[in-house]
């Protein structure tokens, strides 16, 4: 909803990470006034909020929501339970992997729990605006990252919810990055000034907070900037390639 300054709110996800800070500059970049939504839900990987902090600060916003809720009550992940998670020694190596089905760094259900709540703020807020760093290229073959699956969602937020009953709202889930590969998003956020320096995208960071440098996430985001022509400026373990 426009207030008096005709600015439309916006819940935005974010992580930390590549993708949803390059969504946040998007939303920002379409005069979004961005209400940025951030969770705390027992995952390994918890330097991220750090880097969620860092990224919203140095764009301005705000409101930042970081929302606790424990999914190492059921496991079934290697972000949120006691399983390794994997490591490749290049790309090639874990897109084989890829077409063997779905990743155990998958977390059940999550981008449903996340933008559940998204949806609970953006109700209050009055916005109808709701952004997430899905991506259905360059990603682990999760699937609550597919179109059907963000479609279905918005069908969802229109039927669910007082806003959408009574027409008050029209609830968009907006995916930017859904059919860029991660090199086009890498190109896409340095146009938008963002500095991924700030962010954090490693699954099994090394206890000083490093990026591994073999884990999916780490992999795929070495290869966005390789194939982007430019350095990732985040620093990685000894040994890594980056």
């Amino acid at each position: 909803m426009a207030g008096q300054s005709g600015i439309r709110d916006a819940v935005v996800l974010v992580s930390g990470g590549l993708d949803s800070t390059t969504v946040l500059a998007i939303a920002k970049a379409e005069g979004y006034r961005v209400n940025a939504l951030s969770f705390r839900y027992g995952q390994r990987h918890l330097v991220e909020l750090e880097a969620a902090r860092r990224v919203v600060a140095a764009m301005g916003v705000e409101r930042h929501v970081i929302a606790d809720i424990d999914l190492r009550a059921f496991g079934g992940s290697a972000l949120t339970d006691s399983i390794a998670v994997p490591k490749h020694d290049k790309v090639a190596d874990l897109e084989a992997d890829l077409g063997e089905g779905i990743p155990v760094t998958y977390v059940p259900a999550r981008n449903t729990v996340f933008l559940s709540f998204a949806l609970a703020w953006a109700e209050t807020l009055g916005a109808s605006d709701l952004f997430i760093g899905v991506n259905a290229l360059d990603y682990s073959g999760y699937p609550d990252c597919r179109p059907e699956y963000i479609a279905a969602f918005e069908t969802l937020a229109n039927l669910a919810t007082k806003a959408g009953v009574e027409g008050t709202s029209r609830f968009k889930i907006h995916a930017p990055l859904m059919t860029m590969d991660k090199a086009a998003i890498v190109r896409r956020g340095l146009e938008l000034g963002v500095d991924y320096s700030l962010t954090h995208s490693c699954y099994d960071p090394t206890p000083e907070g490093l990026s591994c440098g073999a884990c999916d996430s780490c992999l795929l985001r070495l290869k966005g900037f390789a194939e982007a022509g430019t350095a990732d400026p985040i620093r990685y373990a000894a040994g890594t390639r980056s």
